[in-house]
């Protein structure tokens, strides 16, 4: 098949692109590569992909470019016919919208906007999209099930999204456009984003500095190996949603939809405290970490975890990789990449 991966350069993009290429498909990614982070890891990602394209010759081609620029979306779809997209590109970031919402709404919604009328006018058969967990907002009823309404999220970043699942439910409706919204519960491993925890709690314990847990420590987290993450995402995009299929609709009462559209959760269905995560990273790294306790930030989720019974149902899969382990892998790539002794 051929495949639009966009935010090809990014954490999850970056995995999704390798892993199609590595089992034969033509992946076409593209990726603004914008300083959001250091573009280098960006760079270096991408890289690793034309490595990667070298090994198999399954066909990668990149496209650098801004995705809430109509003409770059359409071009793009003018110049290759796709039989599924994958749409990971997006403003990441709780704090960050708190800085700057315009970034969210130019990334995660316009963006977003032009990809779903690209795929409806070139008529793609499936498209799957990234969402979060992070709209569940508060939720208190655990484990987190798509069952339930998710009206109510903390933060900008988390509405924008809860927004992108509402706009594919109408393309779904209207147009019969084939889409699955997969929410993402703390996703970690190798190649990650340096703004997030695990990334700044290594650097931090290898320079000999504290490391800030916030909710003095108590959060739990549904921690979820980025591996894992692509094998889900890979499986519900060869799976499109169908109308009138059983587990298709995340509405509380599906009998009030029928259109093509479904949301699953992705979460490796474990609570997992956030000082046993800094404890896997401590014997990872052979090191203790200094802590600092604070209280709970603006917009943060006490706990998350995921029912991920949907994703089992529908597509046969479920994370399962550990938290030592999959906190193990991130370690040896850490010390190789920046080549700490």
């Amino acid at each position: 098949m051929k495949v639009l991966v966009t935010g090809a350069a990014g954490f999850i993009g970056y995995h999704v692109s390798k892993r199609l290429l590595e089992r034969g498909d033509e992946v076409v990614g593209i990726d603004s590569v914008n300083s959001y982070y250091d573009p280098e890891i960006k760079e270096a990602r991408l890289r690793l992909l034309d490595e990667a394209n070298r090994r198999t010759n399954s066909g990668f081609h990149f496209i650098r470019g801004n995705l809430a620029e109509k003409g770059v979306v359409d071009a793009c779809f003018a110049a290759h016919a796709f039989d599924r997209v994958i749409h990971l590109a997006a403003q990441a970031g709780i704090r960050y919208s708190l800085e700057n919402p315009h970034a969210y709404v130019e990334s995660n919604i316009i963006a977003y906007t032009n990809i779903l009328e690209a795929c409806r006018a070139s008529r793609v058969a499936h498209l799957t999209y990234a969402s979060t967990s992070s709209v569940y907002g508060a939720n208190t009823n655990m484990p987190f099930s798509e069952h339930r309404p998710a009206d109510h999220p903390l933060q900008f970043y988390a509405a924008t999204k809860r927004a992108n699942e509402l706009m594919a439910h109408s393309y779904s409706h209207l147009f019969g456009l084939p889409t699955t919204g997969l929410r993402f519960f703390t996703v970690y491993g190798p190649w990650s984003r340096p703004d997030m925890a695990l990334f700044l709690f290594t650097k931090s314990i290898l320079a000999g500095e504290p490391i800030k847990l916030f909710n003095n420590g108590n959060h739990t987290r549904d921690f979820t190996y980025v591996e894992d993450i692509a094998e889900g995402v890979i499986r519900a995009s060869d799976q499109p949603a169908a109308p009138n299929a059983d587990w298709n609709s995340a509405d509380p009462d599906p009998a009030t939809s029928s259109a093509p559209w479904r949301i699953f959760n992705i979460g490796n269905n474990n609570r997992v405290k956030l000082t046993a995560y800094v404890e896997a990273l401590e014997e990872a790294l052979g090191r203790n970490a200094a802590i600092e306790l604070l209280p709970l930030q603006p917009g943060d989720v006490p706990d998350t975890y995921a029912d991920v019974s949907g994703l089992v149902h529908a597509v046969g899969y479920k994370p399962d990789t550990p938290v030592t382990l999959g906190v193990k892998k991130f370690v040896d790539w850490y010390l190789e990449y920046f080549g700490v002794q």
